[in-house]
Order: structure tokens, then C-alpha cells, then sequence
């Protein structure tokens, strides 16, 4: 298995290269891509007043979600560890909008806190499941916490409730260069948590208590527009550096392989409703008491 030092870099390289992607594509995610985080968003709760800390917040769009519910009084705390994302988070939503609003350059696995600690809360919409060491990032968000503070969080389940995620690399990958090499077992990457069972074992030992995972299906709907879909998804995704560098033609090639797998989830003249199975985790930071259990529940 792959030692967490090269898991890491090898995470630092992917995101170096996929960030122009998700700068181009920041408000399309922002908008089109809520339902990753909504379900979180919703347990989350943020009130005014609050302090919360938004793990992974790329472009800031969450940070700003945030930010706007705890108010002026409050702080959200946005840690991504792509620079030009957080630099892109930063101009998209400036502190005199945003006055609680900060962001800042840090690998999760790696702080002891996050600036700005100890929080109320803390939120991280489709990151989790990409820490190379998911223990030592999840005990920094532990430590930033308060005694008591709430995580709320999502990620991905299996490939097979998320059948639009391999359809966009299966349609690029021929067309394209060579590609970022796919995660193995439990490697970061977008199923790394597929077994529930395993996100309650990582908390726990990060000193987590409540745990919850809750099988959460969402849809993304998009325009009826096949080649801005399938631009936006590669560019996204892990060949989204390989696309960047294609030629003109090369490029043309992989949209319509995307397009060509995606057109059993659309409806023409519609859209397209690409069909997503999410987890949604909860969990206390050590020091509330609590007589819940890790368990799993399901919800549509």
C-alpha cells in the first residue's frame, strides 16, 4: 500500500493541477453542485453569533453559505490547501461583504489547530474522503473544536450510486494524455469512504463521539447543454489537467466521449439530473455527554 507521504504529495500535485478547473467552474459549482453539501449544511444549523470552520472550502463558496447565516458577530473560517483557490475564495468574497469571512492556505493533516480556533462548528462538503491520513485530519478538526462542537460533513458512497462520476473519466480518459494514477482500496479518492463503517472508525479514533452516517440520494441538475456539462465535469475531475493541455481537437474528443455516456441522464430540452448517493456524517467533538451510538440511518 502506498505510504501517506507520497499519498500526500501525490494529493498536493492533483489539486496544483485541477485548480484552474475549479476557478473557471466556481459559480457553475457553487450553484449546480449545492446538493453535495446540502444535506450537511441543513445539520449544520449555523446561527448568528457562531464561529465555523468550513474544511476544504475551495473557491469559498460554502465559506460564503456560511458566513452569511452567522452574521457579522460571527466568524467563518474557510482552510482549503490549494493556494490559488483560496486566493480565487478570497476575491469572489471580500471581508467588507463578508465581514466575518477569512480563509487560509493549510493542509488539514498536517496543523495541530486552524487559526482562528477553538470553533463552534465545523462543516466539509466532499473532503474527507480525500485526506491522505483521514485520522490526523480529522483530529485537527477535533482540536479546533470546542468541547462539545459539531462536525457536519458529506462524502460520496459506492461508484454505483454515483454512475456520472466514471462515466466523465471513462468518456475523456481516450482522448486525453496520461492521467493522475486512480486510488486503490482505501487511497484517497472520491469511494475512499464507501464503507460507513469505516468513517465511524476514523472519527472515533480521532475522538469523535455521536458519530452518525446517513445515506443521503440528491440529484445535480444541470442545463440542457451537453458540452458545457461535460467540460464542467472534466475539468473538474482527475483528468481535468490532461484536458487543459490537449489540443483544440483532443479536447473536442472528450466532451462528446463524456456527453456520449452521460445521455441516459438527460432529458432533452430539460437537463440533465445526474444521480448522486452521498453520505452525510455528523459527529461531537470529545467533551458533551451523549448516549447515542454510532449507527447508520437512511433517509431519500
Amino acid at each position: 500500500m502506498t505510504d501517506t507521504a507520497t499519498l500526500r504529495a501525490r494529493g498536493a500535485a492533483f489539486w496544483a493541477g485541477a485548480a484552474a478547473g475549479w476557478i473557471r467552474h466556481a459559480d457553475r459549482q457553487d450553484e449546480t453542485g449545492r446538493p453535495l453539501g446540502a444535506a450537511a449544511m441543513d445539520r449544520l444549523a449555523a446561527r448568528p453569533a457562531e464561529r465555523i470552520l468550513d474544511v476544504g472550502c475551495g473557491c469559498g463558496g460554502t465559506t460564503a453559505e456560511i458566513a452569511a447565516a452567522v452574521g457579522g458577530t460571527g466568524a467563518a473560517i474557510g482552510v482549503d490547501i490549494d493556494e490559488a483557490m483560496v486566493t480565487a475564495a478570497r476575491r469572489r468574497f471580500p471581508t467588507d461583504r463578508y465581514p466575518g469571512i477569512r480563509f487560509h492556505v493549510a493542509d488539514i493533516e498536517t496543523l495541530d489547530v486552524v487559526p482562528g480556533a477553538p470553533f463552534d462548528a465545523a462543516f466539509s462538503r466532499m473532503t474527507l474522503m480525500l485526506l491522505a491520513d483521514p485520522v490526523a485530519g480529522c483530529r485537527t478538526i477535533r482540536r479546533s473544536l470546542r468541547p462539545g462542537g459539531r462536525l457536519a460533513a458529506t462524502v460520496f458512497r459506492d461508484s454505483g450510486v454515483n454512475p456520472w462520476l466514471s462515466a466523465a473519466m471513462l468518456g475523456a480518459a481516450p482522448h486525453l494524455g496520461p492521467l493522475p494514477p486512480l486510488p486503490v482500496g482505501d487511497e484517497p479518492g472520491p469511494f475512499a469512504f464507501a464503507d460507513p463503517a469505516r468513517l465511524v472508525r476514523i472519527l472515533t479514533t480521532a475522538g469523535f463521539t455521536a458519530v452518525t452516517t446517513t445515506q443521503v440520494d440528491v440529484a445535480l441538475e444541470t442545463p440542457d447543454d451537453a458540452d458545457a456539462v461535460a467540460e464542467w465535469l472534466i475539468e473538474v475531475g482527475p483528468a481535468g489537467a490532461a484536458y487543459r493541455t490537449a489540443p483544440p481537437a483532443g479536447q473536442a474528443s472528450a466532451r462528446a466521449g463524456v456527453a456520449r455516456l452521460l445521455g441516459r441522464f438527460r432529458e432533452p430540452g430539460v437537463g440533465y439530473r445526474l444521480p448522486t448517493g452521498l453520505w452525510l456524517v455528523t459527529a461531537n467533538a470529545a467533551g458533551t455527554p451523549t448516549h447515542h451510538e454510532p449507527r447508520e440511518e437512511k433517509i431519500q
